[in-house]
């Protein structure tokens, strides 16, 4: 494990206080390197209660119109670098799979960025969000399944021999109990996410965010651990459907999900 999560020539290791202090990038390294391992921890125990599951290996059902309560996600803005400046939050983007779920009456769905259904592949998040105490929900993150080393890894889902253990990576809160959340500064949304979600089952996960006011510090960490990349938002955007300038997606031009380019418009 330790020699998976080895980057350049250091691995996670207890900081003093002059590197808190004096030395932003390891800083940025050290909690880029803590979501890894807990990427790992939880990947292991999805996997764990996956086992014995018998998942329903039926087409996914593509519809030409909407369904009802359905919205559709915020996009982010494709940029070659993240922002900077205090008002921008960062996180990790995550190579899986857009989900919006959506909790009503007892009742859980989940559907992927166009609209078509999803609940029947990821038992695990539909399970999460079923147990949630809110009696309604709609939470907007990404669906993955992780490796050995705790990185996401879209062909694991791509072909579809891990459903049983995919979970959801929640990093948005549109709705709550009936009302309607995508007013709310995102900052405002993201901490009554953590709170809806702090004690849910191992389908569901909060994505957390950096504070680090240099953006390309955070992306540049990014890069070298090898994920996917970043994405920057604006922590008093509201949340609005369709391609958002508050919400900037910088891609690691080495990451597999940028060979998938051609691929993008059925995630």
């Amino acid at each position: 494990m330790a020699a998976a999560l080895t980057s350049g020539k250091g691995i996670i290791r207890k900081s003093t206080n002059r590197e808190r202090i004096f030395n932003p990038s390891f800083n940025v390294r050290q909690v880029l390197l803590r979501f890894i391992v807990a990427n790992w921890h939880h990947a292991k125990l999805a996997a764990r209660l996956s086992q014995g599951r018998q998942i329903l290996k039926q087409p996914m059902t593509l519809s030409r119109t909407l369904p009802v309560g359905f919205i559709a996600p915020c996009l982010p803005t494709n940029a070659p670098q993240p922002p900077s400046g205090e008002q921008w939050l960062h996180e990790i983007k995550h190579d899986g799979f857009r989900v919006i779920a959506r909790k009503t009456d007892g009742r859980v769905r989940l559907y992927s960025r166009p609209g078509n259904a999803l609940t029947y592949r990821f038992p695990l998040i539909a399970e999460a969000i079923a147990r949630l105490r809110p009696r309604s929900c709609i939470i907007d993150g990404e669906a993955v399944a992780c490796r050995d080393d705790g990185m996401a890894d879209f062909n694991r889902i791509r072909y579809r021999h891990h459903d049983a253990e995919v979970f959801l990576y929640a990093f948005d809160l549109i709705e709550l109990n009936g009302d309607d959340l995508r007013r709310d500064p995102l900052q405002v949304r993201k901490a009554t996410l953590a709170s809806v979600i702090a004690r849910a089952g191992s389908g569901l996960r909060f994505n957390e965010h950096m504070e680090e006011t240099d953006g390309l510090l955070v992306f540049q960490h990014a890069c070298k651990l090898g994920l996917e990349g970043i994405v920057s938002k604006r922590r008093d955007s509201r949340y609005r459907s369709g391609r958002s300038p508050d919400w900037i997606k910088s891609k690691n031009p080495n990451a597999p999900a940028v060979k998938r380019e051609a691929e993008e418009d059925w995630r």
